[in-house]
């Protein structure tokens, strides 16, 4: 461990490297990630970083409303730079500090896709690079065999669609808690138990699976996203039942400070249509886990789940203080899962990076970027809970600071 962790410590004119690898910015598009490529074509889907809110001068416009119109504008700016439309977008994330913005920015999200909304999840996070609206997303190369799926009994009028099926893999939206009959359908309003919440998004998702004619089984990868308000015991407990022992999706799962629509719960995720396309990896350090696979193959693209600087073995625990040393270990961590797939980062399309603290963000890039070089992945970063008491407890492990979930694809490297 120690001498992997030493290799790693790259000179400053590796850092260089990495940075000059990332492709300039559009000129019509909003400053991106320091470290990371706008957009990345990894074949038949492209991946596309956060886009904030700011236009190309820089300047944030005066109202939300304006705000959230200019993100959408930088993402359709780089989806055209790759040769692609807004049509090509199957997948989105849109992350809000404030929450009680989400009408105004459903309004602007409409504007900008008419046709076939893609499948999207809705996040209110304590703070992002560039707030208050960072918006990711995933576009398909070929619109050949896309195509929206509605679960029976859907009922919204929102700007997105349940699910988004294309020629290979299913992208599973965060379903409305007033979309589908649920524990209280005459008031919409989801029950207080946790427990029958958890279900009910679980259902929510498998409803969205089965539509498209596919089953859980068939999900390489599931976001959980909750509140405090949900115990990670209960949704561990009740998600676990859905799922093989030791062949789960690969999973991030996220606290957020709050969902739309006063929900507690909800899931997105990607399935693949043909399950001998689907293969789990594990690492031989990791035994196997009732919630969450390491990886997930679905055909040649990998999906990692969020790992953070978590030691695993005999005295497993997190025994760093600190953001960069924390992600020495989570990198290590992601390391031993791509070689378990016969990878290496080279191949990785996509990161999504979760802090306690945006405050850590530099000290973040520094370490990250000692990891690729040539172009480097697409990425989104966000702090999505106040930052945690950083004392060690009794066993003198400290909070985790950082987590990192990962997207490579098997043919080629990024270009």
């Amino acid at each position: 461990m120690k001498s992997f962790l030493v290799a790693l410590l790259f000179c400053s004119a590796v850092v260089a490297q990495a940075q000059a690898g990332a492709a300039a910015p559009h000129p019509d598009s909003a400053k991106v990630h320091r470290l990371a490529s706008p957009s990345v074509d990894a074949g038949d889907y492209i991946y596309i970083s956060g886009q904030g809110p700011r236009g190309a001068d820089g300047a944030l416009p005066a109202t939300f409303a304006a705000q959230a119109r200019q993100a959408l504008t930088n993402l359709k700016s780089v989806l055209e730079t790759a040769g692609l439309t807004m049509d090509h977008v199957v997948y989105t994330t849109v992350y809000l500090t404030d929450m009680s913005q989400y009408a105004e920015m459903n309004r602007a999200f409409g504007e900008f896709f008419k046709k076939t909304p893609p499948a999207r999840a809705v996040l209110g996070v304590a703070a992002l690079p560039d707030p208050p609206i960072e918006i990711n997303a995933v576009a398909v190369r070929n619109l050949a065999d896309k195509r929206a799926i509605y679960p029976r009994n859907y009922k919204s009028d929102e700007p997105f669609s349940p699910g988004i099926l294309t020629h290979d893999r299913l992208f599973v939206s965060a379903m409305p808690v007033s979309a589908m009959p649920g524990p209280n359908p005459v008031s919409g309003k989801a029950s207080n138990d946790p427990a029958t919440q958890v279900d009910f998004a679980l259902d929510q998702m498998k409803s969205v699976v089965e539509a498209a004619g596919l089953k859980l089984s068939h999900m390489v990868f599931v976001n959980p996203y909750l509140t405090a308000q949900i115990p990670m015991r209960v949704m561990n407990k009740n998600y676990a039942q859905r799922f093989e022992f030791g062949n789960t999706p690969a999973r991030a799962t996220i606290e957020v400070t709050s969902l739309p629509n006063g929900a507690q719960i909800e899931y997105t995720g990607v399935a693949v249509r043909d399950l001998k396309q689907r293969r789990s990896v594990r690492p031989k350090n990791m035994p196997p886990s009732p919630t969450a696979s390491p990886c997930v193959f679905a055909g040649d693209t990998l999906y990692c789940s969020a790992k953070s600087g978590f030691i695993p073995g005999p005295n497993e625990g997190t025994y760093t203080s600190t953001t960069p040393l924390q992600l020495r270990q989570t990198m290590r961590n992601q390391m031993d899962n791509l070689e378990e797939a016969d990878m290496d980062f080279s191949q990785v399309v996509s990161a999504v990076v979760y802090l306690d603290n945006m405050a850590d963000a530099a000290a973040f890039d520094r370490v990250y970027a000692q990891y690729f070089s040539g172009k480097l992945p697409a990425q989104t970063t966000i702090q999505q809970i106040a930052p945690a008491d950083h004392s060690p407890d009794k066993d003198e492990q400290y909070p985790d600071l950082e987590q990192v979930s990962l997207i490579a694809v098997r043919n080629g490297h990024r270009h």
